[in-house]
C-alpha cells in the first residue's frame, strides 16, 4: 500500500490522449461505486442524472498561464522555458522568477536568453532538477510576453511543437470553461469536461455549484522518487477559499446533500482548510498535503477526476478516496475498454 511500485501499471500509448474531445461534454465517464466494486459506463453529459438534488459541486476556478517560452541563447540554439512563479495581479511583480529549462546543455549562471519582444532572460541561479532562476528584463513586463506569445504549459506526454496547428485549440481547451484566477501551471484536468450549458442543467436539476481556487504548481506533477510514498514531499500551492464557499459546503452537510469535488486540487484544499468535523475554515493560504491511503476524508463526499499517470501522487490521492485494489481494477477495466487517459482524456466519478 506503501511502495510506490503499488502504483505502477502499463498503458498503450494508444490510449493517451492528444487532443480533446470535439465537444466538452463527450468524454466518456466512468461511474466507480466502492463499496460494491462495480463499474458502470456513461458520458460526462449524464451528470444531471448521476447527480441528487441538493448536492454541490465543487470546482476550482484557477486559470491556466500561457507560461511556455520559446527562445535562444547567446551561442544561438534553441532554449525552451516554462515560468512556474506567477504573482496574484494586484500584487508584486518580481523580475525574476523560478523556471524549468529545456535545452541541449546546461544553463550556468550568468547565461543570457533572448526572447521575442527584446526581452532579455539571465540566469542568476542553477537549482535542481532542471530549475533556475531567471532574471527577465526588456520593454514589456514577462507577464504581457506571455500573454501573448507564449504557449500552453501542456505536460510532455501531450506532443506538441513550436508552430503546432493545434497551439490555438490548447488555449482555449487545455482552460476551464469557468476559469478567473489566474496562476496555474497546468489545468485542473477533471473541469475541462463541464460546458457552460452543462452546468446550467446541473443548476436547474438541483444540483448547486460553488468554487474555490487552488494554483497548480510544479510541484504536484514532480517525479516520486521514493520506494514509501509517505516520504514524498509536495511542494506548496496557493489557494484561497470564499466564506460563501464554506457556508455552502456546511448548508449542504445539514440538509444531507454531498459534496462533489471536481478534481484532485479540490480535495487537497477542502482537506488542507476541514477541521475534525468537516467544517471549512475560509481564507487563503498555502498547502503540501500529501492524501494517501490511511487519509481520513472530512470535507469530501463524491470525487469526479480524470485517470492519472503510474506513480504520481494523483494517483495516491484516489487510491486513498476509493481504496488501492478498487482503483486498480477501475483501470484494468478502462483500459481494456478503451478510455483515454490524462489531461486531454476521459474521465470517472468515485462514489
Amino acid at each position: 500500500m506503501f511502495d510506490t511500485e503499488d502504483y505502477n501499471y502499463e498503458l498503450p500509448p494508444g490510449l493517451i490522449a492528444q487532443v480533446p474531445k470535439k465537444t466538452r461534454d463527450r468524454s466518456r465517464l466512468l461511474v466507480v461505486d466502492p463499496l460494491n466494486k462495480s463499474f458502470e459506463g456513461r458520458h460526462f453529459f449524464d451528470l444531471p442524472m448521476l447527480l441528487r438534488p441538493g448536492d454541490l459541486l465543487v470546482v476550482n476556478d484557477t486559470r491556466v498561464v500561457p507560461a511556455r517560452l520559446f527562445g535562444r541563447k547567446e551561442s544561438g540554439g534553441r532554449v525552451e522555458i516554462l515560468v512556474l512563479e506567477h504573482p496574484d495581479s494586484d500584487g508584486e511583480n518580481p523580475k525574476t522568477r523560478a523556471c524549468l529549462v529545456k535545452s541541449s546543455k546546461r544553463p550556468k549562471n550568468g547565461s543570457r536568453l533572448f526572447f521575442e519582444q527584446g526581452i532579455l532572460g539571465q540566469v542568476r541561479e542553477v537549482l535542481e532538477n532542471g530549475l533556475v532562476q531567471i532574471r527577465f528584463t526588456g520593454d514589456v513586463p514577462i507577464d504581457a510576453l506571455l500573454e501573448e506569445k507564449g504557449h500552453m504549459p501542456l505536460p510532455p506526454y501531450i506532443k506538441r511543437g513550436k508552430e503546432s496547428p493545434h497551439s490555438q485549440l490548447d488555449r482555449e481547451r487545455y482552460q476551464t470553461v469557468y476559469s478567473e484566477k489566474k496562476g496555474a501551471i497546468a489545468a485542473p484536468t477533471a473541469g475541462l469536461h463541464f460546458t457552460r450549458d452543462l452546468i446550467q442543467r446541473l443548476k436547474q436539476t438541483g444540483v448547486a455549484v460553488t468554487s474555490l481556487t487552488l494554483h497548480v504548481g510544479y510541484g504536484t506533477f514532480g517525479p516520486v522518487r521514493v520506494k514509501d510514498i509517505r516520504e514524498h514531499r509536495l511542494g506548496e500551492e496557493s489557494y484561497r477559499i470564499k466564506p460563501e464557499t464554506a457556508k455552502a459546503i456546511e448548508r449542504t452537510r445539514k440538509e444531507g446533500g454531498r459534496v462533489v469535488a471536481v478534481g484532485t486540487t479540490v480535495v487537497r484544499a477542502l482537506e488542507t482548510a476541514s477541521d475534525p468535523d468537516g467544517f471549512i475554515r475560509p481564507g487563503q493560504g498555502k498547502t503540501d498535503l500529501l492524501v494517501i491511503p490511511g487519509h481520513s476524508f472530512k470535507a469530501v463526499d463524491v470525487l469526479i477526476t480524470n485517470f492519472h499517470l503510474p506513480k504520481s501522487s494523483l494517483l495516491f490521492l484516489v487510491s486513498a478516496f476509493a481504496g488501492l485494489d478498487v482503483i486498480k481494477d477501475a483501470y484494468r477495466h478502462a483500459i481494456e475498454d478503451g478510455y483515454m487517459f490524462y489531461s486531454y482524456g476521459d474521465a470517472m466519478m468515485i462514489l
